[in-house]
């Protein structure tokens, strides 16, 4: 190679490197550009657009509690915290945040559906529609139309529930309380204030039980000249049969002999 290609070959090689130089150069102030645009007050989080459930909130209530939980304008938001912060709400069951440019979020709610009171009385939480358990204010519902359920577990006891009701629903009677007890068996209060031993079992077997109880009450309210209004307790746990106990009516004479029909 001679002297004079060898100058042409640094001059184009200085010519590259200063061309990459240049471009690096003017890709790091882009950045730096960037980074401080995104972060102008012009784009800071303003408002938020709510759509879905909004029973138990209105926008001023949502303001107040979310937005000084977000942090960061419409391009650095973390989505995933503000969703945390609208879950946080007590009656919120999802939020799903988007961005809404140029400084707003669009916000989809859906809230908890209550339709049991969980616990025991004076440690209850609420039942969702899913059967899951959420702390909310009971006083914000009418706690006399939800039935009261507990056990280890809140999915199964809310399934089984909603496989009783309609049987007794198609006797005019409704489960106020239904309890699965650490053992696996089934205790229920009807609305009249009737106790029922269910048994253990799995649902079917205990939808066979109370049908079959069902069935056969007709015949024993005629008999005594009762309604369901008088049973005072029911035990289904016997194989061949079931056991109650009725307002005004006993087993035994007055002399306490034993009384018996067969």
């Amino acid at each position: 190679m001679t002297p004079e290609t060898q100058v042409f070959v640094d001059i184009r090689l200085m010519n590259v490197l200063s061309r990459m130089l240049l471009a690096l150069a003017l890709l790091l102030m882009a950045a730096v550009a960037l980074a401080w645009a995104v972060r102008l007050p012009m784009f800071d989080i303003r408002l938020f657009r709510v759509e879905g459930d909004v029973t138990h909130y209105n926008a001023m209530t949502l303001r107040a509690n979310v937005m000084p939980r977000l942090q960061g304008t419409f391009f650095t938001l973390d989505l995933n915290v503000a969703r945390q912060a609208f879950e946080a709400m007590p009656w919120v069951r999802q939020a799903v945040v988007k961005r809404d440019f140029p400084y707003r979020i669009k916000v989809q709610l859906q809230e908890h559906q209550p339709v049991a009171l969980w616990g025991t009385e004076g440690d209850e939480g609420l039942l969702n529609s899913f059967g899951e358990v959420f702390d909310a204010d009971a006083g914000d519902i009418d706690q006399d139309v939800l039935p009261r359920l507990y056990g280890p577990q809140s999915a199964p006891v809310w399934a089984t529930y909603q496989t009783l009701q309609p049987v007794f629903a198609a006797m005019n009677m409704n489960i106020r309380q239904l309890e699965l007890t650490p053992r696996g068996s089934w205790h229920a209060q009807l609305d009249a204030g009737t106790t029922i031993e269910l048994g253990s079992g799995n649902v079917t077997e205990l939808v066979a039980r109370v049908q079959r109880f069902l069935k056969t009450m007709s015949g024993v309210n005629a008999l005594y000249k009762r309604t369901s209004a008088h049973w005072r307790s029911v035990d289904l746990r016997h194989t061949d049969g079931y056991a109650i106990r009725l307002d005004g009516v006993t087993t035994t004479f007055a002399n306490n002999t034993p009384f018996s029909r067969q």
